[in-house]
């Protein structure tokens, strides 16, 4: 099963937790310091909620589309690909508390998309430890300095 994924920059992690408990009827699937996300499946939506600062305005962090192998990531990476769009491919990173692959592309309004697949969670690697943060859940492409080698910072 495949599904859209929606990932926003939140000030208030508390109150973004209890206002989408409440509009989906569920608790989220995984709840970490400065980071939540709800596994809905109907509709089909993972609602990815990154803590930001304080006061800010909630805004959009990128979306995604979260697909169940990395064969499915390939399959996305050579369509985007031979669709003439510049892609950026990620593999064995270590990002929101798990092991994924994933391949970015930009639409259009710059607005950032990743296709990707979560290989491990963190728990079952023993590693509950691996850290979120915004430059781990954050479009690398477009957070990186011209020219630099773009990647996930979080941890392993």
């Amino acid at each position: 099963m495949s599904r859209v994924q929606l990932a926003l920059n939140v000030p208030d992690l508390d109150a973004s937790v209890e206002f989408y408990s409440k509009l989906f009827g569920v608790t989220p699937a995984k709840r970490r310091p400065g980071y939540a996300n709800f596994a809905l499946t109907e509709p089909p939506l993972k609602l990815v909620l990154i803590e930001g600062e304080a006061g800010q305005e909630t805004r959009l962090d990128h979306l995604g589309v979260e697909v169940t192998s990395t064969e499915q990531v390939a399959a996305a990476t050579g369509r985007l690909k031979e669709a003439g769009l510049a892609t950026f491919e990620e593999n064995d990173t270590s990002c929101c508390y798990a092991l994924q692959d994933k391949v970015w592309v930009h639409g259009p309004g710059k607005e950032p998309w990743e296709v990707y697949v979560v290989k491990a969670d963190a728990d079952q690697m023993g590693k509950s430890e691996v850290l979120s943060g915004s430059a781990c859940c954050t479009d690398p492409v477009a957070t990186a300095p011209a020219g630099a080698a773009t990647g996930c910072a979080c941890g392993d």
